[in-house]
C-alpha cells in the first residue's frame, strides 16, 4: 500500500510538471523556475571565471561576444515573432573565452557562456562558433537545466517508491531492486531524456544561427570535424547522453534546408 501511494504521488508528481516548449510547442518536462536557478548559476559563473584564465583584447575573444550578441538578437527576434517578447527578461548574457585546451563550450541557464580555446580550431570560423554558439544558447533558452532538475527529482522519488516497495525483503534482494531501479532509469529515462535535449538543442540552436545570418549547413560539417577530432571513442549511443556522431550530422543535415526556410520569414536571404 505505501509503494502504491508513492506511486500515485509520482504520478501526480509528473503530470504537475509538464509545460510547453515555446519554440517547437512540444509537452516537456516544466524546469525548476529561472527564479531558482539563476541566481546560483550567475554566482557559479563568477566564481568559474575567478579561477580559470579568461581571454581578453584578442580578434578570438572579441569574436565570441559579436557572435554571442548576434545569436541573442536572433533569439529575441524569434521570440518577439512567436508572441513571447517578454521570455528573456532576467537573463543577464555574458560571453567568455577561456583558455583551455578541451573541446567545449557551454552556456549555463540565464545566457553566462563560455567557449574554451580548444574548440576553436575544430570551429575555424565566424560561422562555426555561431553554430556552436547557436546551441548552447538553445539549451538555456530550453531551459534544459531547470528540466534536468526536475528529472532528478522525480528519479530520487522513484529511488523512495523502489525502497518501500523492497522493504521486508532481503538486503541482497533489496539491493537487486536498488541496481535495477538505477540502471534502468538511466539508461530508459535520463540518458534518452539528455539526448532528446541535445536533439532540441541542434535544432533550435541551427535555426538561431540561421536567423542570425549564419549558414546553417555548417552544422554538419562542423559535426564531422568533431566526429573526426574524437578518433571515434564514443559509447555507444544508447549508453550516452548525446547522439551519435553519425546520428548528429544527418540530422543537421536534414535540418538546414528548414533552418534557412524559417531565416528566410525575418528577411534573411544570403548567410556568412
Amino acid at each position: 500500500m505505501k509503494s502504491f501511494r508513492i506511486t500515485l504521488v509520482a504520478i501526480s508528481l509528473f503530470l504537475a510538471s509538464c509545460a510547453t516548449n515555446v519554440f517547437t510547442g512540444e509537452r516537456t518536462l516544466k524546469p525548476v523556475a529561472n527564479e531558482q536557478i539563476f541566481p546560483a548559476a550567475y554566482a557559479q559563473y563568477d566564481e568559474f571565471l575567478s579561477e580559470n584564465k579568461v581571454v581578453t583584447g584578442t580578434a578570438e575573444s572579441q569574436m565570441i561576444k559579436t557572435v554571442g550578441g548576434k545569436i541573442k538578437t536572433a533569439a529575441q527576434r524569434w521570440l518577439n515573432a512567436i508572441g513571447h517578447p517578454e521570455y528573456l527578461d532576467g537573463y543577464a548574457w555574458e560571453y567568455n573565452l577561456v583558455q583551455d585546451d578541451q573541446v567545449n563550450a557551454w552556456c549555463m541557464p540565464g545566457g553566462k557562456i563560455v567557449f574554451y580555446t580548444g574548440i576553436l580550431p575544430i570551429c575555424q570560423d565566424e560561422t562555426g562558433v555561431a553554430i556552436v554558439m547557436g546551441h548552447e544558447v538553445a539549451h538555456a533558452l530550453a531551459n534544459h537545466g531547470g528540466q534536468r532538475m526536475r528529472a532528478g527529482q522525480l528519479q530520487a522519488l522513484g529511488q523512495v517508491g523502489v525502497a518501500v516497495a523492497g522493504s521486508g525483503r532481503s538486503q541482497s534482494t533489496q539491493q537487486i531492486l536498488n541496481q535495477a531501479y538505477g540502471l534502468g532509469s538511466t539508461t530508459l529515462g535520463i540518458l534518452p531524456f539528455s539526448r532528446s535535449h541535445e536533439n532540441e538543442a541542434d535544432k533550435i540552436g541551427l535555426y538561431l544561427a540561421a536567423i542570425a545570418g549564419y549558414n546553417p549547413e555548417e552544422g554538419a560539417r562542423l559535426w564531422q570535424r568533431m566526429k573526426a577530432n574524437s578518433g571515434g571513442q564514443a559509447p555507444p549511443e544508447f549508453l550516452s547522453t548525446h547522439p551519435s556522431p553519425d546520428t548528429r550530422i544527418a540530422n543537421l543535415r536534414d535540418l538546414a534546408p528548414k533552418a534557412k526556410a524559417e531565416a528566410r520569414k525575418y528577411g534573411v536571404t544570403s548567410f556568412k
